[in-house]
């Protein structure tokens, strides 16, 4: 069994930032476990973060934050855990779907969410590049371009009115035809949304995954210069901190002291997991401000 000062669950942005701030204190042992998928790993390209006019994308990213908490010591495990109790000593015992099992006086959680996507031909290779999934990251992208909203009911219906105010070319198809209220239809006819609920057989796309238009079942083809979209039921993996005893809200997202990032004790949360903007740079922000808390926390454990 293998025990540390801090495990890191999720090698993420967020899972990212906090362990090159851990790691750059110079005396915790500290390992990151990561099942090596999630969020980022969909991410093309980040067009707003610091430093990158260009855009940089989410694998590059995470390669580059791995070795740079490599150089620092910080130490990396592929697996995915699965269960997480308290022990005697005040320590957290964590399983993976490896059986292996790891123990550390502290642990960060930065599991995040999965996006609900489904299996449309021709969509995961546009993800990133002109398919969009949140509007405060990459709204700026569909600025006044023709843009198609794929999406669910009244999930795709309110991101068509925070959309509309970006694009007025913007066709809203409801591809799984699920109900949505005569108040939000009301509001996106008047808003300028144009609307049809047709299931969607395929995106188009240029090879370097530029798309170009939908194919619905019906053979109609919709042009377009970019997409988002919004299904709904992303699946927030909150199963560790509920075990841990933090405190789940409604909507499935972990309750946090804003100030520490302290969940419940001997854990904290940072990034999508959590209750705020899901965007990259919050992520990596949290990430730092639950690392300096461990921090404090390791060191108070160590004079006791």
């Amino acid at each position: 069994m293998r025990e540390m000062d801090c495990i890191i669950v999720g090698g993420g942005l967020a899972g990212l930032q906090a362990a090159i701030q851990l790691g750059r204190y110079s005396v915790h042992q500290v390992l990151v476990i990561d099942a090596g998928e999630g969020r980022s790993t969909l991410c093309r390209t980040y067009h707003n973060i610091l430093g990158y006019p260009d855009g940089v994308s989410g694998e590059e990213l995470r390669a580059l934050g791995r070795m740079q908490a490599e150089q620092t010591g910080v130490a990396f495990e592929q697996d995915r855990i699965i269960e997480a109790i308290r022990v005697p000593d005040e320590k957290i015992r964590l399983t993976g779907s490896s059986g292996t099992v790891y123990q550390a006086k502290t642990v960060l959680l930065a599991t995040g969410l999965s996006d609900r996507v489904p299996d449309i031909p021709g969509l995961k290779p546009t993800l990133g590049r002109t398919v969009y999934v949140c509007p405060d990251c990459d709204g700026y992208e569909i600025q006044g371009r023709r843009t198609i909203l794929l999406g669910a009911g009244e999930a795709g219906a309110n991101m068509a009115m925070t959309l509309i105010e970006r694009t007025a070319d913007l066709l809203y198809i409801n591809h799984e035809q699920t109900e949505i209220s005569a108040d939000l239809h009301r509001q996106m006819k008047q808003a300028g949304v144009r609307y049809l609920e047709a299931a969607v057989q395929e995106v188009q796309q240029f090879e370097d995954g530029r798309i170009t238009g939908v194919l619905t079942e019906g053979g109609q083809v919709y042009e377009s210069e970019r997409g988002f979209i919004a299904f709904g039921g992303n699946r927030v993996h909150y199963e560790l901190a509920e075990q841990l005893g933090a405190v789940i809200a409604d909507n499935k997202h972990v309750e946090a002291n804003p100030r520490s990032m302290q969940a419940a004790p001997q854990v904290w949360i940072a990034g999508d997991l959590g209750i705020h903007a899901e965007q990259a740079t919050v992520a990596m922000g949290e990430g730092s401000i639950a690392a300096i808390w461990i921090h404090k926390e390791l060191q108070q454990i160590a004079r006791s």
